[in-house]
């Protein structure tokens, strides 16, 4: 069984995170600075309890597994500049993006408050590093929320879907960007210990 059909069981579609936002979770961890061990934040892919909704040992491992092929995969993707959306995340002509892009999105701002001290070590508050870090959670967030998003912009007096567009196609080279970064910074900060 591959990830999507774990996620889709009967068994554990109320209390794993759906794909998309799982997909989302693990790109967070994926792009952080520093790695964190799975075993330190797999827990929060069902939602943070002690005992995980697995009722074996061989069905935990093999969850696990395919959680760590995902990271593994998007880590690289991520460093080598070729991470894309999943394919289920898209724009939506009626809700502006799909369910599944605004899943996808919450796990990804849910797994970047668990690396938030990290990033805020390598990117502190007024540094040229931290405006790329908020422009990319601000895009992140406008497409979690387009709805407050769009009041917010027709506020500033620009009107239309076409930012969402730019914002969405945006987005994989914005987090490749942020990940090679983080990366970066973390490995000088390694080199000058």
């Amino acid at each position: 069984m591959d990830l999507a059909q774990i996620l889709n069981t009967e068994e554990f579609s109320e209390s794993l995170l759906s794909l998309a936002h799982t997909q989302g979770f693990i790109a967070s961890m994926a792009s952080a600075p520093l790695l964190i061990d799975p075993a330190e934040w797999l827990a929060f892919l069902w939602g943070g309890e002690e005992v995980s909704p697995f009722t074996n040992q061989e069905q935990l491992e093999h969850y696990a597994n395919q959680i760590v092929n995902l990271w593994n995969q998007y880590r690289n993707e991520l460093l080598s500049g070729q991470w894309v959306w999943p394919a289920s995340c898209q724009l939506d002509e009626a809700d502006i993006v799909s369910e599944e892009t605004r899943h996808f999105t919450e796990g990804l701002l849910q797994g970047w408050q668990l690396t938030r001290d990290d990033w805020e070590t390598f990117m502190p508050e007024d540094s040229e590093d931290n405006a790329l870090l908020g422009g990319v959670l601000l895009s992140v967030s406008m497409l979690f929320d387009p709805e407050t998003a769009l009041a917010t912009l027709s506020e500033e007096g620009i009107e239309g879907l076409d930012e969402f567009e730019l914002i969405y196609n945006g987005i994989p080279t914005m987090l490749c960007g942020l990940t090679q970064k983080g990366h970066i910074l973390a490995q000088e900060s390694d080199d000058q210990e």
